[in-house]
């Protein structure tokens, strides 16, 4: 994305200086100009890579590492093997073919860069060769794959093959459909290979490349100890492969928009004015997926479904029919790109997400009615893309435009109160939900009044009407899992549409199946984040510095949701000390809910006034927009936090218990968060769900001020003001133990501004120095220097990979040192980014650092916020892009940048077939009575009583008792048992427990906090802004981690 030009080496794998840097793709030229000096490899000269005998001897971590080895060399023999297939029986035949059935060019075109490739990985055979050779003596394998992958050449000739792909395989697929000749070419080929793989199974294999190469390099990785003369070089290899594998994929994501936007246009007119806003490159694709259209009945039954591609761009959804018409014969050899037919499009900012039972939020449903699908006469208006309604403008009030959607969707004008309502579909289970609620009040006055009766009655009695109370609440329980279920993979979405012929505002419901929950959620949360980022404020958010400044921030780039005061009060100029997270699931959080809201949990903001007391300002994030839930002062400016997640006995992260939930077994110990004040008093508070109260409170020795805070398994560490690092250890309750002196370290004799925990050492800051400690006996291994000027204090310390990140106290740039080695490895001048907000501003210094899903945010004293992009894997995190600068800050110094990130939870995934499987492995003793639409009779309200022969009193019946029953009613298939989930009432009360323990992908929720003196944009605002004293916080979002 952010492309750098590199001096080439003098090998023979470089460009000719005279050619072009591309081939002509589309040229008329029978020979294939590649740019490139051909390289000829004979497996005569340079036989393939072979592995030896394997010698006595070795260790069990040198077996591994050299099985890992022939995984390499048996991977990348395979690879070669099939890029030369891909030449030898199908381009050079196709070339010699006469009569040919694919011209020169076109062959060119489709076999563009294949030969390039090739000879990338012959030139990379031979070095490997030589390795394997000798492997047994020298064991290094990573700076080969850093010299050999690490040229530009490997990159541009990747990007042209990826960058071309889609273009081949669309021209393949053209060939097959008008020429007969050369789609029995591909079969007789694809037949006489003896695993039978297609063509584009061959092609796709490029691309598969590097994601190959990124496991076998982490399996050896984690193979190679601490010290090994191999481990720098395979992180730097790893950051290398990582780095590459990162911009194909982009390019690759940037070439399949561009082509389904193309495959879009086609569908509709030139001359529509759909046609024009697709086709001029200002809009992005961040979402396509085949969905379910479904429509329902006035009964609730599904009355018809239909699959419909659905895309959402920047700025308008627009829903296409599918059409496959013709192709199916080719489908088995190349993926099929299908025809598409708009039904509709609406402005973005019209469509809302509307939930089973939350209808309220998005209409009066006292003042809808829901017609029937089918209704011409609620025919809906907008952006119509077709040619029959040429007239209507895309933006048009109504917003969506269709000719026959009508017959698909669900029609909602607004017409006065106290019509009566229709539930289709899943709204219906909502009103079965509320009936049960009202028949359980009505069964609660009849239990009173059973209590009043004068008799003992067998089977009318106080346990009788209580075992039906407790046969309601299960089936409410189950509705609710039931409307649960419902939302969980569908997306109903209210669009607007024509007004009737008295003017009165139409709605339309069109309800969308998807393919599972995880789409379901990504569909939400995109569909709210193109919205915010449509507000002036991300119109545009972020800067990217190219030569050129044109280039646009890409879609994944963070999105201010909002900006707002740090603290509720507004007597004291209170100036921001520090932030924290504290994720806390919700469980009242509704499916979509997650989707849209922040990252669940509290946001722990602290700061003071100079001389003066502090405050702490507490926010909820369980929702789009912080809200504040408590606010109260402490005895000094607050200078950090810590939070410290709970831990139970024998766990000392806490971080899995963090995920599980809110339930914890009673010995865990509940989350703290730790406050160091500028009075040298150290405070910990319990979390919010525990009232915050503080639980411990101490003075640091000396009554120095506290500096930063930072907690291993066994210790607290505080960094203070006069260079002394004081650790405090736990207690057996898990607290730490403030009443007892701690063990002081002294690392110099200035402040210690930074402390950063690593694996089992803690590194402090003092000065220009880094003394770098063992976290259990606290003794001090080895002291760096971070900085040639010992006026630069190291002020901030942040860990990602196999690298740390620091930021000084004087000049503008950071470094980057190896966790390992020490030793220094990049460095980069933040203020060659921030000129591009601020021309000839010069001095810059960084004021906070953060590392966060693959991006180092950089915080300036300025108020200007840069975005790096670093590694996320195991290797070095060198910055490899020239990144974005945000064009949303702070009229100061950002103060800090603190991360709210949550992990939903496993169940939020599961399907519905799942939860029905699980259901039927608890439940094995139930025979799969027919669904509720099918039983005629009523259900018979009972939970645990199976029969009332053991209770006392006669049986009331107008007939006797069947001889040998002893009353026991007989066990029918309405004797609800369908709702039994557990003998044990608490198991459904609370939730269901998960049927199934298999892994799962974890979904993130990220957001990003800057702190600092009020809120500046900088692309409309030439000045600082008036209201820039207060103490402001940032809120961004990025789309949810899938």
């Amino acid at each position: 994305m952010w492309r750098k030009e590199l001096s080439l080496p003098h090998d023979p794998m470089a460009r000719s200086p005279s050619s072009s840097s591309t081939a002509s793709a589309s040229g008329d030229s029978e020979e294939e100009d590649t740019g490139f000096l051909e390289v000829t490899v004979s497996d005569m000269k340079h036989p393939p890579p072979e592995l030896g005998p394997m010698p006595a001897g070795l260790s069990p971590q040198q077996v591994v590492r050299r099985h890992i080895l022939g995984s390499i060399v048996q991977s990348e023999r395979s690879y070669v093997d099939s890029l030369k297939r891909i030449l030898q029986d199908y381009r050079n035949p196709l070339m010699e073919m006469e009569p040919k059935v694919l011209s020169a060019r076109k062959c060119q075109v489709v076999f563009f860069r294949l030969k390039e490739i090739l000879q990338c990985h012959s030139m990379f055979q031979i070095a490997l060769a030589s390795r394997v050779a000798e492997w047994d003596s020298a064991e290094k394998i990573g700076d080969l794959f850093v010299a050999s992958f690490s040229k530009s050449m490997v990159l541009d000739v990747y990007s042209d093959y990826v960058n071309n792909f889609t273009t081949a395989m669309s021209l393949i697929k053209k060939a097959c459909l008008t020429k007969p000749a050369f789609l029995d070419f591909l079969k007789k080929r694809q037949m006489a290979s003896a695993d039978r793989v297609t063509l584009y199974g061959l092609m796709v294999k490029p691309i598969q490349r590097f994601p190959q190469f990124i496991l076998l390099l982490q399996d050896m990785l984690k193979n190679t100890p601490k010290g090994h003369a191999d481990r720098l070089s395979l992180q730097l290899a790893l950051t290398e492969l990582e780095t590459l594998a990162e911009k194909l994929n982009e390019q690759k994501r940037v070439a399949d928009q561009v082509a389904e936007i193309q495959q879009l246009c086609k569908s509709i007119s030139d001359r529509s004015s759909l046609n024009k806003l697709l086709s001029s490159g200002q809009r992005q694709l961040l979402l396509c997926e085949t969905l379910t259209e479904t429509v329902y009945g006035d009964r609730g039954q599904l009355i018809k479904s239909k699959e419909r591609k659905v895309f959402l761009l920047n700025d308008m959804l627009v829903c296409a029919n599918i059409n496959f018409k013709g192709q199916l014969e080719i489908s088995s050899l190349v993926p099929l790109g299908p025809k598409y037919v708009v039904k509709w499009s609406t402005a973005l900012p019209q469509v809302q997400v509307v939930e089973v039972g939350q209808e309220s939020g998005a209409y009066d449903k006292d003042n809808v009615v829901i017609h029937n699908a089918g209704a011409k006469k609620h025919a809906p208006t907008g952006p119509a893309s077709h040619s029959e309604h040429p007239s209507l403008p895309l933006h048009s009030p109504g917003g969506m435009g269709s000719r026959d959607c009508c017959s698909r969707a669900l029609f909602l004008p607004f017409h006065p109160p106290h019509q009566d309502k229709v539930y289709l579909g899943p709204p219906r289970l909502f009103q079965e939900l509320q009936d049960l609620q009202k028949d359980l009040a009505v069964v609660e006055q009849i239990t009173l009044l059973i209590s009043t009766l004068h008799g003992t009655y067998q089977n009318l009695n106080m346990t009788v009407a209580q075992d039906w109370c407790l046969a309601l609440q299960r089936m409410m329980k189950v509705k609710e899992e039931e409307i649960h279920s419902a939302n969980k993979c569908r997306l109903r979405l209210l669009l607007p549409g024509k007004p009737d012929k008295s003017g009165r505002p139409i709605s339309v419901m069109v309800v969308f199946i998807t393919p599972s929950p995880l789409s379901k959620i990504s569909w939400v949360n995109r569909l709210h984040l193109a919205k915010i980022g449509l507000r002036e404020e991300n119109q545009p958010g972020w800067l990217c510095p190219d030569e050129d400044k044109k280039s646009k921030a890409p879609f994944w780039c963070p999105i201010l949701s909002c900006h707002m005061s740090a603290f509720s009060s507004k007597a004291l100029d209170l100036q921001l000390g520090a932030a924290v997270h504290n994720p806390v699931q919700s469980s009242l959080l509704g499916f979509s809910a997650i989707s849209t809201s922040l990252p669940q949990g509290y946001l722990w903001v602290g700061g003071g006034q100079e001389g003066a007391g502090g405050q702490v300002e507490i926010f909820s994030l369980n929702r789009s927009v912080p809200r504040t839930v408590k606010s109260f002062p402490v005895a000094s400016p607050v200078l950090c936090m810590e939070y410290i997640p709970e831990a139970t006995e024998g766990d000392t992260t806490g971080t899995e218990e963090t995920r599980a939930g809110t339930e914890q077994p009673p010995t865990a110990l509940h989350p703290t968060v730790c406050l160091g004040l500028q009075d040298g008093s150290i405070a910990v508070y319990g979390s919010v769900d525990t009232g915050t109260q503080c639980l411990l409170t101490c003075k640091s020795p000396g009554m120095q001020p506290v500096l930063c805070l930072k907690h291993s398994s066994e210790y607290l560490f505080a960094g203070l003001q006069d260079g002394t690092v004081a650790a405090y250890p736990r207690n057996n309750g898990g607290l730490w133990d403030l009443a007892e002196r701690p063990t002081c370290l002294t690392v110099g004799t200035g402040p210690v501004r930074a402390l950063l925990t690593l694996d089992e050492t803690v590194w402090a800051s003092c000065a220009n120095q880094v003394t770098v400690l063992d976290a259990s006996s606290l003794r001090t291994q080895q002291t760096f220097e971070a900085h040639p000027d010992a006026e630069a204090s190291v002020t901030h310390m942040i860990k990602a990979g196999s690298g740390v990140w620091m930021a000084f106290s004087l000049g503008s740039s950071i470094r980057l040192f190896h966790t390992e080695t020490l030793e220094h490895l990049q460095e980069i001048n933040i203020a060659t980014r921030t000129t591009f907000v601020l021309p000839g501003q010069k001095h810059v210094r960084v004021t906070s650092l953060l590392i966060c899903q693959g991006l180092l945010w950089v915080g300036t004293d300025q108020g200007i916020i840069v975005l790096l992009p670093v590694p996320r894997l195991e290797g070095i995190p060198k910055i490899t892009g020239k990144g974005m600068v945000s064009l949303n800050g702070h009229g100061g110094p950002v103060e800090f940048l603190a991360v709210a990130l949550s992990t939903l939870a496993p169940d939020v995934l599961k399907g519905n077939q799942e939860e029905e499987e699980g259901e039927e492995e608890k439940t094995p003793e139930l025979d799969g009575p027919p669904p509720r639409e099918m039983r005629k009779k009523g259900i018979l309200l009972q939970y645990r009583l199976r029969s009332t022969a053991h209770l006392p009193g006669q049986l009331l019946s107008v007939r006797d008792a069947p001889a040998g029953t002893s009353g026991t009613p007989e066990h029918t298939e309405e004797d609800g048992s369908i709702y039994e989930m557990a003998d044990d009432p608490d198991v459904w009360v609370r939730s269901r427990p998960c049927a199934r323990d298999a892994p799962r992908k974890e979904i993130s929720s990220v957001a990003i906090i800057s702190g600092g003196r009020g809120y500046r944009n900088f692309s409309a605002e030439p000045q600082r802004r008036g209201g820039e004293a207060d103490s402001t916080l940032l809120i961004w979002q990025v789309p949810l981690m899938l």
